[in-house]
């Protein structure tokens, strides 16, 4: 196993979830920007990364926060807390932003490359990511995607709720790169799907189709943080070969 594989299953073995923060030892702010920058790394789909990311660090803020994420003590003693966003509603904008990103990266217009760029990005995009009021662009999706399926492989989801699922999927990636990033920098991490998503979005100021996926409080571990021994469900019955 190469020395890299080593370190990055020690930071694996090493990351739990710990809900109890030591308020009396040094905390380096810039380890949770540096760990969110890497966050945004993550892989995601279609690059068009849907996802924003607030820091949550004064000491009223970090207490109202906590307290919408009903006092849990992962929440109340964090250093810092991170709620990680999904912004499904900015697709437009984040298209118009690879379009042109497209035309920088493929500078020649009638090359295959660029033209198969461009007609993902200028539209397949929009004919994947928009709906209507009543989801019926959704719906009619489903029955071609249905219908098409009969004769080969398919990519099947297409309504709002498979759309909304992608981005949350997407964001929970960024998710874990951040927390695998705050233990690579010394720090601990709790993700926490407890909370009240509608508070904490007016708290943030968020609009409405914006949906919190979870709130990710860090700090150094107290004593006592972690509750328990690992457990997972043997390897022989969640992993197999085909």
């Amino acid at each position: 196993m190469k020395d890299t594989a080593v370190h990055f299953d020690q930071l694996v073995q090493a990351r739990r979830s710990v809900r109890i923060y030591d308020a009396n030892l040094p905390f380096d702010h810039e380890a949770v920007q540096r760990s969110v920058e890497r966050g945004v790394l993550a892989p995601n789909s279609s690059n068009m990364q849907l996802w924003e990311f607030y820091r949550v660090k004064s000491p009223e803020a970090l207490k109202k926060v906590a307290w919408m994420c009903m006092n849990q003590k992962a929440a109340k003693t964090s250093r810092e807390l991170v709620v990680i966003v999904a912004r499904r509603d900015l697709w437009k904008k984040r298209q118009q932003v690879l379009v042109k990103e497209m035309k920088r990266a493929y500078p020649d217009a009638d090359a295959k490359p660029a033209k198969r760029a461009m007609n993902y990005y200028k539209n397949l995009i929009p004919k994947y990511y928009w709906t209507d009021w009543l989801d019926l662009w959704g719906i009619a999706k489903k029955i071609f995607y249905f219908f098409a399926g009969l004769n080969g492989p398919m990519v099947r989801h297409g309504n709002r709720a498979d759309i909304r699922i992608s981005v949350h999927k997407s964001a929970a990636l960024a998710a874990q790169n951040f927390m695998m990033s705050m233990k690579a920098e010394g720090y601990d991490t709790c993700p926490m799907e407890g909370m009240d998503a509608k508070r904490i979005k007016k708290f943030l100021a968020l609009p409405r189709k914006a949906e919190v996926v979870m709130v990710i409080g860090c700090g150094p571990a107290a004593e006592g943080g972690i509750y328990s021994e690992r457990f997972r469900i043997p390897n022989d019955q969640v992993i197999f070969e085909v």
